[in-house]
């Protein structure tokens, strides 16, 4: 498959069976995440290799499942470093909050 986007349905042939999928981000050229349905654990989001991928045109019996994890999961944030505001300390230099700086007692 060339291209992918989001929420398009797809299909994962990997080592195991072929499952049923829907692609919920494209981080590179060689990496496609996924939300399949595992037979033990039920919907996960998975990363496979776009060579894996093939499309379908019908819906399957799993794709409103999938779609609900899709909606649950926070989307993934892309952006310059230091951007916006974001988890963690702030620059990666300055590891300490500056220290109390006397009068000149």
């Amino acid at each position: 498959m060339e291209r992918t986007a989001t929420g398009e349905l797809v299909r994962v042939a990997g080592a195991g069976p072929e499952l049923d999928a829907i692609v919920f981000d494209t981080p590179s050229r060689s990496k496609v995440v996924v939300a399949v349905m595992d037979p033990r654990r039920g919907p996960v989001l998975r990363t496979v290799h776009p060579r894996e991928l093939t499309e379908r045109a019908e819906e399957g019996p799993d794709d409103r499942a999938l779609r609900l994890l899709i909606r649950r999961t926070p989307s993934p944030v892309r952006g310059a470093a230091g951007a916006g505001t974001a988890a963690g300390r702030g620059n990666p230099g300055h590891s300490r909050t500056a220290m109390h700086r006397t009068t000149g007692k």
